[in-house]
């Protein structure tokens, strides 16, 4: 076994492997760029090296600057994690060449499957069922268009380097086919580098499985069941699961049989998923990743395995832990992906520090997977994931109802997530059902809309419960602080001379605004509001905790102020955000009256794709701005003309920047 690795990523991926690895009695050396300094990822190894500036490509994939902090410190072996370098096959073979272990499988699987074309040729080769498709090496347009036309639409264009959802267009007419092909390849040749794209049949309503695969250096090949991935949107996992719901056995078997045939074919060392496109009972190989999965702690979960030790020792040169017979599953897990994005924007992903954060309790049935703590920035440079949230039941309804009640447990404050949505989507009827396929959400838009209710009255006498006492503890500890805690004036009691103290606390949510009378009464506060009143009593601590009672109720609660008025309210059933006297601001970011089209996201403008002058129709395309790996295409509002264009390809822009002026007819 090794004495010393080198984690060459960041985030929650490279604390997980830190924690095995410590475990096993390795130490671990972090890298790290300008935004990560100070991160969890670096406490959690036993020494770091600086690789760079923020950017990936300046830092997390420089394979010349890790490979050369992993000679400096001594390390073995470099674990890649995911993403970054973990399929590269170059940074492979070059740690090869300088005597460091790649933990993973050698140079020549990671290029056999990391053209998803040449892949798919292989693996026909091997008798893994193929979806009807085109793979050829002749990429021209006109070629790729006739492709299309006879697979039949709708089609799925798919970058042949691709991984991650990245570079996926599913066009449903001919007419769309020329644009969505432009648009894929720059995604492509900007994720990845090679703008080369497959072309398949789309199948409307598939279920996306997935088996983990191991193998070692001696021969052996095992899987270690399935995992069902078809929750997703834009291609991107948001839930998954082990075992898929409803899989009959003899179809496990079949497709267990085929991935480890996909992994034999290359002579496959390590972990590896391989990935299928089910319809009904028919199965189509769609990818092999040539690395360990975001969501293998679902599999870890079922099978009481160490993912990360398997591969430390396969690496090592052992021979695999277990045989194929004497690997068992039990009971069922879900894994719910915790990302910084607003739901209710399209899903746009947000940046900034995380003010507040407070996980669901870990134990033998919740465990939580962050490389984040509070006060940390999510930063426009990586992927805006804030955690894995996994639960494990004796069944697959206990555990949704314990995802559920990890959800309601889980508070974020200070950048927008995606958690409320999460707890809409598992309570939809067809996740529930166990009625998946990869157009769920689509399917479910009705339900996954977010409430626009306002809050019951008790909510919002435990707002206005919340702000007193923040006033009551600021006014306590300013006194402690100037050493007048004793002095008559520094009380806040409420005590007037000629009767009891009252003042007027207005709060608003969304647009909806009431204004409570409070009057100081012994011990606590009296609210009105119209002809509704309560007494009010709590204690608030300085971490946000409330010990509270409003009328004859009592109960706990969290409330987190970010100055200068912004209230959230965290209970038992409710997660709210009031203001204190403040109008909320619009959410409206993409346009104002005036005919401003603004940015929607930090990030990166990487296509224009108008002009000055242009008269335009309504959804047109105008900008697009990348960043955390995801495109988002500025439409115009309605038809007009272009009066003026503020960026150019390459510029960075800040959100809300001010992208194009435009002139509605």
């Amino acid at each position: 076994m090794f004495n010393k690795i080198l984690i060459a990523n960041r985030g929650e991926i490279a604390c997980r492997i830190a924690r095995s690895a410590r475990r096993l009695g390795i130490a671990t050396v972090a890298v790290f760029s300008d935004a990560d300094r100070g991160s969890l990822h670096v406490q959690s190894c036993d020494e770091a090296r600086y690789i760079g500036a923020s950017p990936a490509t300046m830092s997390y994939l420089r394979g010349d600057a890790i490979l050369a902090a992993a000679l400096a410190s001594g390390a073995e072996a470099i674990h890649p994690g995911y993403g970054f370098l973990s399929e590269n096959a170059e940074f492979a073979a070059s740690c090869a060449a300088q005597g460091v272990t790649f933990i993973g499988p050698p140079p020549a699987a990671i290029r056999a499957m990391g053209n998803k074309s040449a892949a798919k040729t292989l693996m026909q080769q091997a008798g893994v069922p193929l979806v009807p498709g085109y793979h050829g090496a002749d990429q021209d347009d006109v070629t790729l268009q006739r492709a299309a036309d006879a697979i039949g639409y709708p089609v799925l264009i798919k970058a042949s380097a691709g991984g991650g959802g990245k570079g996926m267009r599913v066009v449903e007419r001919a007419a769309d086919f020329a644009s969505q092909l432009a648009s894929c390849r720059r995604e492509a040749a900007a994720s990845f580098g090679d703008a080369t794209v497959l072309i398949e049949k789309y199948l409307t309503q598939p279920r996306h499985i997935e088996l983990q695969i191991f193998a070692d250096a001696q021969g052996n090949v095992v899987h270690l069941f399935e995992r069902d991935c078809s929750v997703q949107r834009r291609h991107q996992k948001v839930l998954e699961e082990a075992p898929a719901p409803g899989l009959a056995l003899a179809q496990r078997d079949a497709m267990g049989a085929a991935a480890i045939a996909a992994a034999r074919a290359v002579d496959y060392v390590g972990a590896g998923t391989v990935e299928f496109i089910v319809a009904d009972t028919a199965f189509y190989f769609m990818e092999m990743n040539t690395r360990l999965q975001v969501e293998h702690p679902v599999t870890e979960m079922i099978t009481g395995l160490d993912l990360v030790e398997w591969q430390l020792r396969v690496a090592a040169g052992e021979q695999l832990p277990l045989a194929q017979d004497a690997i068992a599953m039990r009971g069922h897990a879900i894994e719910a992906r915790i990302y910084a994005e607003n739901p209710d924007t399209g899903f746009l992903p947000d940046t900034g520090r995380l003010r507040h954060l407070s996980a669901p309790t870990a134990s033998a049935s919740v465990r939580v997977d962050t490389g984040v703590a509070a006060g940390d920035t999510i930063a426009p440079f990586y992927d805006p994931m804030i955690a894995k949230l996994i639960v494990w039941g004796e069944s697959r309804e206990l555990a949704r109802a314990r995802l559920a009640r990890a959800l309601a447990h889980y508070q974020i404050v200070g950048i927008a997530n995606n958690i409320d949505f999460m707890q809409r989507l598992i309570a939809t009827r067809s996740f529930a059902d166990a009625a998946l396929d990869t157009r769920l959400i689509e399917r479910e838009a009705a339900a996954l809309q977010p409430a626009r209710a306002v809050p019951e009255l008790r909510h919002w006498f435990t707002a206005v419960l919340a702000q007193l006492a923040r006033e009551a503890l600021e006014t306590a500890a300013a006194a402690h602080v100037r050493g007048v805690a004793d002095s008559p004036w520094w009380r806040n009691d409420g005590w007037r001379l000629n009767g009891p103290g009252r003042r007027q606390l207005e709060l608003r949510f969304a647009e909806t605004s009431r204004t409570f009378e409070i009057e100081y009464v012994t011990d606590g506060w009296r609210a009105s509001f119209d002809d509704d009143a309560e007494e009010l009593r709590g204690v608030l601590q300085p971490d946000g905790r409330l010990t509270a009672s409003v009328g004859a109720s009592s109960f706990a609660a969290t409330a987190i102020f970010t100055p200068p008025h912004a209230l959230d309210l965290f209970t038992a059933t409710a997660r709210l955000r009031f203001s204190i006297g403040q109008r909320a601001a619009s959410d409206d970011r993409d346009g104002d009256a005036l005919g401003h089209l603004r940015a929607p996201l930090p990030g990166r403008v990487i296509a224009v794709l108008t002009a000055i002058g242009a008269e335009v129709e309504k959804d047109a395309p105008l900008v697009v701005v990348e960043a955390m790996k995801m495109e988002h295409t500025v439409l115009a509002p309605r038809a007009g003309r272009i009066a003026a264009i503020h960026y150019e390809v390459g510029d960075s822009v800040q959100i809300d920047a001010d992208l194009i002026e435009f002139v509605p007819d």
